[in-house]
């Protein structure tokens, strides 16, 4: 009974805890001033799977960051972002990239603009606000398979957090960024829905069909790190484990070797 009685205790501990968590890496670049906003979205099973549900769902704000400011353009990138690494940090560089020459373009940095900013805000900012969303582990399992994810969502989520080139984060967002979803973002409609090549997932639809009905799709093309993925990583680390393997092996029988030539030298004396 006392046990019975404990695990609701515990569980609300570690659920406290991991929240408390969040809260630390969501700090901006001080570790002191709130940073990043943090969602969670809830929605069924089926409409975080299957790609013909028009399901909105809702949105629970678990940290509250810095708001969107006037003029700049909502960004929303997605990923399982799975041993986050080099790949998913150029990714992300090369979307707030992309909006800067985009802000460029419309007089953004003009310092006419800048002085306005600082003036009415009392600081300046970017052109862009990327809001990345995190799949659930049981949707990447489904994806990818029963070896993936490596990393739960909690731990790749805090990942994602700790990237300068992001705004905000919500967790469990679904695989397929509907129409639906899209229009009931926390901050509104996105201006752009961006992504990589995908070239682990053998996918079987196009999950990127709203967003590019709706002309807001853009495509990062190749890049140096595209390869850096959770995929490459985990052979890379099996070919290491097979490579150590054979080595101790080889030196294990060349020790065998070793010791019986030594047992024959003193049978020979």
């Amino acid at each position: 009974m006392r046990k019975e009685l404990a695990r609701p205790k515990k569980k609300k501990r570690l659920v406290e805890e991991k929240l408390q968590k969040i809260k630390d890496y969501a700090t901006d670049e001080t570790g002191l001033q709130p940073g990043s906003n943090v969602w969670i979205w809830s929605g069924s099973d089926a409409a975080k799977f299957d790609h013909t549900l028009r399901e909105s769902g809702s949105f629970q704000r678990l940290v509250a960051g810095k708001s969107l400011k006037p003029g700049q353009r909502v960004i929303y990138v997605d990923g399982g972002f799975d041993l986050f690494s080099s790949g998913h940090i150029e990714f992300l560089r090369r979307v707030l990239a992309t909006e800067h020459e985009e802000g460029r373009q419309r007089g953004w940095y003009l310092p006419e603009q800048k002085d306005m900013r600082i003036q009415q805000y009392g600081e300046d900012y970017g052109p862009a606000y990327v809001i990345a969303g995190v799949h659930d582990d049981h949707v990447i399992n489904y994806w990818k398979g029963f070896n993936y994810p490596i990393m739960n969502i909690f731990e790749r989520g805090l990942c994602v957090l700790q990237c300068r080139f992001i705004h905000a984060v919500i967790f469990s967002a679904p695989f397929t960024p509907n129409t639906s979803y899209l229009e009931t973002l926390p901050v509104g409609m996105p201006h752009a829905v961006y992504h990589g090549p995908t070239t682990f997932i053998p996918l079987t639809y196009d999950p990127y069909s709203a967003p590019k009905k709706m002309g807001m799709f853009r495509e990062i093309g190749t890049h140096p790190y595209q390869h850096v993925n959770a995929g490459e990583i985990v052979q890379r680390i099996l070919k290491s484990r097979e490579a150590f393997e054979e080595r101790q092996r080889v030196k294990k029988q060349k020790a065998i070797q070793e010791d019986e030539y030594r047992q024959m030298e003193k049978l020979g004396q």
